[in-house]
C-alpha cells in the first residue's frame, strides 16, 4: 500500500531509510543465531541424506550439522550415497552411519532417499548428475540443498526448470550453493545497488581467474566411464567446463544485481593452453561478453592458467558511481561506503536459512536463479566453443546432450560399461549446430 501524502513516512530521508534497513538486517541476522528461543523450533527434526560424498559433500554435511545446531533444531545425517563404494563408506567415518546406510552405485541416491524419515537432501555429486538427482528429490517430496552448477547443457537445464516449478507447487524449500546470496556483505550491498545507490547499472565485470592450472587426478578406473567419473572436473558432461563449475558464482552475482534477470546473448573466446595432453576435454580459459535484454553488458573472464595476476570478484558500473558488490560502493563525487556489519560463514548460513524456511514455512526456492546462472555460463561456453554469437533460447531449447541417454531419462539405471572417448572440442568439430542454429553476429 502506498503512503498517503503528508504522512510522516514520506518525510524519511533515503539515508535514514537505509540506516533503518541496515538495523533491521542486523536484527534479523542476530535472530538467526537464537531461533529456538524466538521461533520455538527445537521440536523440528531434520533427517538429511548426502548424495555425493566427495570433498564438497563431506563439507556440506558438516555445514548442515553446524547450521542445525545454530537454528536450534535436531539435525542428523541418516544416510549417504555415492557412485563409488569407497566414497559412500566415508559416511561411517564422517557421520557415524552403519554400513547399510551407505549406499553406492548409480541407483544409490534412490535408496538413500527411500530411507524412512528423510526430509532433507544434500546434492553434491558431480554436476552432470544434479538434474536427475534434483528431479528425484522433488518427486519424492524432499527439501533440497544442492551445490552449483546444476546442469551441463540445455536438456539438463530443462529438467531443472521443470523440477523447480514442481518443487514450488509442493511447497518444498530449495537452497543452492551460490553462497554469496547468503552473505550479509553481498546482501546489503546489492540491495543498495538495486535501490539506486549508483544510479542505473550500465556495465558489469565478473572474474574467476586463478593463478595455476586446474587440478588433475590422473586416470583411475577400469573403463572410460569410471575414469571420467573419477576425474569428473575434466569432462563437459560431468562438470560443464570450469566456466560453469566455478565461474557460475560470479555470473550469479551479476544476474542478482540485474534483479535476477539473465543475459539473452553471448559471444567470446577461450582456449586449452596449460592442460595440453592431459586426459579430458575442458578448456582452461574463457573471455565472454554477455548482453542483457536492456542492453547492459557483462564482461566475464575466467581461467586457470599461470599468470601474473589473479582475482575472484565482481564489479558494477552505474550512471552515478561504481561498486564492488561484495561490500563497497563509491558514489560519483561522494564518500565511499563499506559494509561494516558482521559477516558469517556463508557455507553454513545457506543451510541455516534453508532450515529456518522449513521450520517457519517461509519462501525460499533458489532453483530458478541457480539454473538461470548455470544456463548463462553454458551459453557463454558454447559461444566460445562455436566461435559464434549464441542466444538464450537456442541454448535453452537445444537438443544436444553431452551425457549418456540414461542421464536424462533414468540415471539410476546407468551401469559401468563401454563409453565414448572424448577429445577437447574445437569450433570446427563442435556439435552445437545439430540443435537449432545459433544467431550469427554480435
Amino acid at each position: 500500500m502506498q503512503n498517503e501524502p503528508n504522512t510522516p513516512q514520506t518525510t524519511v530521508s533515503r539515508r535514514q531509510f537505509l540506516k533503518n534497513s541496515s538495523l533491521a538486517a542486523a536484527t534479523a541476522a542476530a535472530a538467526v543465531n537464537f531461533p529456538a528461543v524466538l521461533h520455538g523450533q527445537s521440536s523440528l527434526k531434520i533427517n538429511a541424506v548426502i548424495i555425493g560424498v566427495g570433498g564438497r559433500g563431506g563439507g556440506a554435511g558438516k555445514n548442515f550439522l553446524d547450521a542445525a545446531q545454530q537454528a536450534g533444531v535436531e539435525g542428523k545425517v541418516v544416510a549417504v550415497a555415492d557412485i563409488f563404494p569407497g566414497q559412500a563408506n566415508r559416511g561411517q567415518q564422517h557421520f557415524g552411519l552403519s554400513a547399510d546406510r551407505c549406499f553406492s552405485g548409480f541407483d544409490g541416491y534412490v535408496k538413500a532417499l527411500e530411507v524412512p524419515g528423510v526430509n532433507y537432501a544434500i546434492l553434491a555429486a558431480p554436476p552432470g548428475f544434479r538434474a536427475a538427482h534434483f528431479k528425484a528429490c522433488v518427486e519424492m517430496g524432499k527439501h533440497v540443498f544442492m551445490e552449483k552448477p546444476v546442469a551441463v547443457d540445455g536438456p539438463t537445464c530443462r529438467i531443472m526448470y521443470a523440477a523447480g516449478e514442481l518443487s514450488k507447487k509442493k511447497n518444498l524449500k530449495v537452497a543452492a550453493g551460490t553462497q554469496r546470496r547468503h552473505a550479509p556483505s553481498y546482501r546489503e550491498t546489492i540491495q543498495r545497488i538495486q535501490d539506486g545507490a549508483i544510479g542505473d547499472v550500465t556495465a558489469l565485470r565478473a572474474y574467476w581467474v586463478n593463478g595455476g592450472p586446474i587440478w588433475h587426478r590422473g586416470l583411475k578406473g577400469n573403463s572410460d566411464l569410471e575414469k571420467q567419473v573419477n576425474n569428473w572436473y575434466h569432462y563437459i558432461w560431468l562438470c560443464g567446463d570450469h566456466i560453469c563449475e566455478q565461474h557460475v558464482h560470479n555470473i550469479d552475482v551479476c544476474n542478482w544485481v540485474m534483479n535476477n534477470e539473465h543475459p539473452v546473448k553471448a559471444w567470446g573466446m577461450g582456449a586449452r593452453q596449460m592442460l595440453g595432453d592431459q586426459p579430458g576435454e575442458i578448456w582452461d580459459n574463457f573471455a565472454i561478453e554477455f548482453e542483457y535484454a536492456n542492453g547492459v553488458r557483462m564482461h566475464s573472464y575466467c581461467g586457470q592458467i599461470k599468470r601474473d595476476w589473479s582475482g575472484v570478484r565482481e564489479a558494477v558500473v552505474g550512471s552515478k558511481g561504481t561498486s564492488d558488490p561484495g561490500g563497497s560502493i563509491v558514489p560519483a563525487g561522494g564518500e565511499r561506503w563499506r559494509f561494516r556489519g558482521q559477516n558469517v560463514d556463508a557455507y553454513t548460513q545457506e543451510h541455516v536459512n534453508l532450515i529456518n524456511a522449513i521450520a517457519k514455512d517461509t519462501e525460499l526456492n533458489e532453483a530458478k536463479n541457480v539454473t538461470d546462472s548455470t544456463l548463462t555460463a553454458i551459453m557463454g561456453r558454447e559461444a566460445a566453443y562455436s566461435g559464434a554469437a549464441v542466444d538464450w533460447d537456442t541454448m535453452l531449447n537445444s537438443k544436444f546432450a553431452y551425457g549418456p541417454e540414461l542421464l536424462y531419462t533414468d540415471a539410476s539405471k546407468m551401469q559401468w560399461g563401454p563409453f565414448r572417448t572424448l577429445k577437447p572440442p574445437m569450433p570446427s568439430q563442435h556439435d552445437v549446430f545439430k540443435s537449432p542454429p545459433v544467431v550469427a553476429g554480435a
